[in-house]
């Protein structure tokens, strides 16, 4: 059989013009997995139409570059912050120490997607051997022998390119010089393709893609998880802000609450000194200051401890942030109304919890495992065709010259192999089966969970709504109380420690009344947490 090539020049640009085209082109749009986070719509019902408490926190693209922008009007005045929980939200997403350290993640699991696709990068490969051998030779023709002294000197170069379907494209040129004693000196140039293709492991784009899609889709997972540490990290400095300010409130209803038993311990000891009441009648009142003395001690040392907390969240920059002074602005009473039917936040929370996100995520990325295991279970069988010409000459240039001639090399088979009883493919293949159904039951239990964190979310808020206007009520009757204890102490029909008591019970409904209110807020944060709707709600974007 005669096989006509055409010219060398032709050929070459033929050759390498087509595994160039091939072999460097991007890999189809489908090969890579999108994920896209979008904000959820229920029942055709944005978000932004249920948020009775919205914060006006907008930042169009949080990325690592955030921390960066100003934050106008925030900044200190001396040693006091005056702070709005908008400006506290806003703080908290441009200062935390830990956002910055973990808003890293997602661009480092960028890389490990840039390294799997790396594996189909073309190689560019060069060799150089020198041979030379003296030896001693037989001829067939007379049986004397004869030295035989020779070198060799060969240079190859080439690019080679491991193809999404599993074909290896490898084109070379070579040039060999043999030069002997009992030969004249020759110098041979070759021009060849080799093609190889897998045809049972190896074989296809599913598996050989497996490792880049599984890559890509750590990245959406890092963000989802990332995702899930700033909506958590918002709630707490929301809700640091608004313990803060139950502080705040507790201890001006402790400043004022002393200074009325103290005004009442004066004029019971007023009247004792002028005979009106027994001495037996201060020692009720001044146990009382006491009590308030102590209560206000410690509602001091939790604001203390509170400001330090919400300080580290929203992380002002200064070296002495811990110094500074916090003025809450904020007024945390909110109208309550009721949430209603909890089906609506259970879809949403399905939809939009990025850590439910992620874990289907991770299970799309165990599924992928199963691909690349169930075809390691199989033997190797590859094609192969090796194409070249050659030329023949006494010297370099007139070798590569003599590509035009008719003569040429050809190769074709097929390879095959395998490890008998295969055990650790197979159990590669059975231990991702093992995780991916794993995964599922992983998937699916965490959805139960966040059911039951939204209804119990869900009736936390109804809890808290409830004791707000049960807390003003008792707050007003106990109000009445202490009024009528003191008339009735007034006109000696009552005694100074029932008035003290009348004045405890009056605190306590006042601290009662103002933590329902403080409650309610930190509820509908939770709940907002619970079905993954925080972030939009603030109007903040993980991009």
């Amino acid at each position: 059989m005669k096989i006509l090539f055409p010219g060398r020049r032709i050929f070459l640009v033929l050759t390498w013009s087509v595994f160039l085209a091939v072999g460097c082109a991007p890999m189809k749009p489908e090969t890579v997995l999108e994920t896209t986070c979008r904000p959820p719509v229920i029942n055709g019902r944005s978000l932004a139409t249920d948020t009775p408490d919205d914060i006006a926190v907008t930042i169009p693209s949080f990325v690592g570059t955030a921390a960066e922008r100003s934050l106008p009007d925030v900044l200190p005045a001396g040693d006091l912050l005056s702070l709005t929980i908008e400006q506290a939200a806003l703080m908290t997403l441009q200062n935390n120490r830990d956002l910055k350290v973990n808003q890293l993640n997602p661009a480092l699991a960028g890389t490990f997607a840039d390294i799997e696709r790396g594996e189909f990068d073309p190689e560019w490969f060069a060799e150089w051997r020198y041979y030379k051998e003296k030896a001693t030779e037989t001829s067939r023709a007379t049986g004397e022998q004869f030295g035989v002294k020779g070198t060799e000197v060969e240079t190859v170069v080439g690019l080679r390119q491991k193809l999404p379907t599993g074909t290896t494209l490898e084109a070379a040129v070579s040039h060999e010089r043999d030069k002997s004693n009992r030969a004249p000196d020759q110098q041979t140039a070759r021009m060849g393709v080799t093609i190889t293709q897998a045809l049972l492991r190896g074989f296809g784009p599913a598996v050989n893609l497996a490792a880049i899609r599984q890559a890509d889709l750590g990245v959406s997972a890092s963000l989802y998880e990332l995702r899930a540490y700033v909506e958590g990290l918002l709630a707490d400095s929301e809700i640091a802000y608004w313990q803060y300010v139950l502080a705040e409130r507790e201890i001006a209803i402790f400043e004022s609450s002393l200074a009325v038993v103290k005004q009442q311990r004066d004029e019971i000891e007023q009247k004792i000194e002028v005979g009106l009441l027994p001495r037996t009648e201060a020692a009720a009142a001044r146990a009382e200051v006491a009590v308030h003395e102590q209560s206000l001690i410690d509602a001091r040392s939790l604001l203390a401890e509170r400001r330090l907390r919400l300080l580290r969240k929203i992380g002002p920059g200064s070296a002495d942030c811990f110094d500074l002074k916090i003025k809450a602005l904020s007024d945390p009473f909110l109208p309550a109304r009721p949430l209603g039917d909890p089906a609506d936040r259970i879809l949403l929370a399905d939809q939009s919890r990025p850590d439910l996100n992620e874990a289907r995520l991770r299970l799309l990325q165990n599924r992928l495992e199963i691909v690349v295991t169930a075809n390691g279970v199989l033997p190797r069988l590859d094609f192969f065709v090796d194409l070249g010409r050659t030329g023949f000459a006494d010297n370099f240039s007139q070798s590569f010259d003599q590509l035009d001639g008719n003569t040429y090399d050809y190769a074709a088979g097929v390879s095959l192999s395998g490890l008998i009883g295969n055990r650790a493919a197979r159990a590669r293949d059975y231990a991702a089966r093992i995780s991916y159904r794993q995964a599922a039951e992983a998937v699916t239990n965490l959805r139960q969970m966040i059911e039951l964190e939204v209804r119990l979310a869900v009736n936390e808020v109804e809890r808290a709504r409830e004791q707000i206007a049960a807390g003003r009520a008792t707050r007003q009757l106990e109000e009445e109380k202490l009024q009528a204890e003191i008339e009735r102490f007034e006109v000696g029909a009552g005694t100074s420690l029932l008035v003290a008591q009348a004045q405890r019970d009056l605190l306590i409904s006042r601290i009662a009344e103002v933590r329902s209110i403080i409650h309610y807020r930190i509820a509908l944060v939770k709940l907002y947490l619970a079905e993954g709707s925080l972030l939009e709600r603030r109007g903040v974007r993980v991009d």
